[in-house]
């Protein structure tokens, strides 16, 4: 029907659409495409792990909780990656929630198979290595920009790694879920994404956030953002140079 959006397709995944034709075609029948709303556990830390999910339209926050209830975000994961990657370096559970942060879908994969085509070594095992070291990067980078940048630093930089994730430039996360993530006093995201809007850069309304200037984010973000762009361009090859992800990641190729 016209309008009507197009079904997932597992190459929406950055990962998968890297295999080669005889390996993404051993996967594809075991490949169950389900959705992701808002919200949504996929893990609960200690969790023995019975699948991956490979996102197609959807984002994953992995969280770190505290005893006293609090949380700090310490990766995202959206249609370049895969969620779950205890499972084939060797551990059984996650230490680790993994949180939808911004609905849509994945294609879940039981770690049985994933297992079995990893000990191959074939491209998926290397390809899963390589965005392995790039998540390393994103979680240390988040520690540092944790630790020593302001609020409205890491709140440019959380912005930009979701727009990364996303084919449009609205996100729907509340002030209080945001504060959650960057593990900070709702207070402080609420100043700083006044700041933001005051400057034009985004607009806020009603648990929507729309942004309107993304190179003046780019301008006001540390370089923890860039760090992590970089290492992603590096280790992950283009799969497409139309693809948004690829224009996020890959802006600077040939500079």
């Amino acid at each position: 029907m016209p309008g009507m959006p197009s079904p997932p397709h597992p190459r929406q995944n950055h990962l998968l659409a890297a295999l080669p034709k005889s390996e993404f075609e051993r996967l594809i029948s075991h490949l169950e495409v389900v959705p992701l709303p808002l919200g949504e556990a996929l893990y609960e830390s200690g969790d023995k792990l019975q699948h991956v999910y490979f996102p197609t339209t959807a984002i994953v926050s992995l969280l770190y909780e505290f005893e006293n209830g609090s949380s700090a975000e310490i990766a995202v994961v959206g249609y370049e990656g895969i969620v779950g990657i205890a499972l084939f370096m060797g551990g059984d559970t996650m230490p680790n929630r993994a949180v939808v942060q911004s609905a849509g879908t994945a294609y879940r994969l039981r770690g049985q198979v994933l297992k079995e085509e990893f000990t191959k070594a074939g491209a998926l095992q290397h390809l899963l290595l390589r965005y392995t070291l790039a998540m390393l990067t994103q979680m240390a980078q988040t520690a540092v920009c944790n630790r020593h940048h302001s609020v409205d630093q890491q709140l440019c930089r959380w912005l930009l790694l979701s727009l990364d994730r996303l084919p449009a430039s609205e996100l729907n996360m509340t002030q209080e879920l945001i504060a959650k993530m960057l593990g900070v006093r709702r207070e402080g995201v609420t100043e700083a994404a006044g700041k933001l809007q005051d400057a034009g850069l985004i607009h806020y309304s009603r648990g929507r956030i729309m942004v309107l200037d993304r190179e003046g984010l780019e301008k006001r973000v540390c370089e923890c953002y860039e760090v992590v762009r970089q290492e992603f361009r590096r280790l992950l090859p283009d799969v497409n140079r139309d693809d948004p992800l690829r224009r996020a990641f890959g802006r600077h190729v040939g500079r």
